[in-house]
């Protein structure tokens, strides 16, 4: 049992016996705090399920419609808390949620703009990483490239930081597009060799799999 909830059960029984309510505020306390890690990590497995159903069959991929409900649920309780951390994460899911799920990027921008501002004042550089690499998304497809660039290549600066290699692959991936795009092909190529060996040496056969599609759609093979 998650120890939060069974301190909340204690002083339950406290308080029914002994008529002393003062650890009641800290029982709500500590249920909204689990109540929102559990909320977030529902949310990322429907968002995972999703991301799923879309390498399966990509014009069939539904939202689950609890998905985005349960990050907004999280972010208020943290706001409430004082977590500013939890905030940062749970705001970057609904950012996430809005721009991949929904591919509504208007919708998306203020949450993940957000979502940095909370994660850079938590000192959290993983949430930071997502939140920029989300927003060089939106740069990239709001013909932005210069922009995206940076938000992308911040991304994989704060993920090399904390080990998530395999992050910094999908970030290269992003980046050899932009590349492309920009008539800079053996950059493209550059860029994708180096995602496939750090995708490779992670074991990410997903990222693996975005290398080799983006190879196929640049024609860099």
């Amino acid at each position: 049992m998650d120890e939060r909830i069974e301190k909340a059960g204690e002083l339950y029984d406290r308080a029914v016996f002994t008529g002393e309510a003062e650890g009641l505020a800290q029982a709500d306390r500590g249920l909204d705090a689990a109540e929102a890690e559990l909320a977030v990590t529902r949310g990322k497995l429907a968002h995972l399920r999703f991301l799923l159903r879309r390498d399966e069959d990509p014009d069939g991929a539904r939202e689950d419609p609890g998905e985005l409900p349960l990050f907004e649920r999280a972010e208020r309780l943290y706001r409430d808390l004082g977590d500013v951390r939890g905030q940062a994460e749970a705001l970057f899911w609904v950012g996430c949620c809005h721009q991949v799920v929904r591919r509504d990027n208007a919708a998306a921008v203020p949450a993940l703009r957000r979502s940095l501002e909370l994660a850079t004042q938590a000192g959290d550089r993983l949430i930071m990483s997502e939140a920029l690499r989300h927003l060089g998304i939106e740069a990239h497809f709001g013909g932005r490239p210069d922009e995206a660039i940076q938000r992308l290549e911040e991304s994989s600066r704060l993920r090399r930081e904390v080990g998530l290699l395999a992050g910094v692959a999908s970030n290269q991936v992003g980046l050899a597009y932009i590349a492309a795009a920009q008539d800079r092909r053996a950059d493209a190529a550059a860029l994708l060799d180096e995602a496939a060996g750090l995708a490779g040496d992670s074991g990410a056969r997903r990222i693996l799999a975005s290398v080799e599609e983006a190879r196929a759609d640049l024609r860099l093979g």
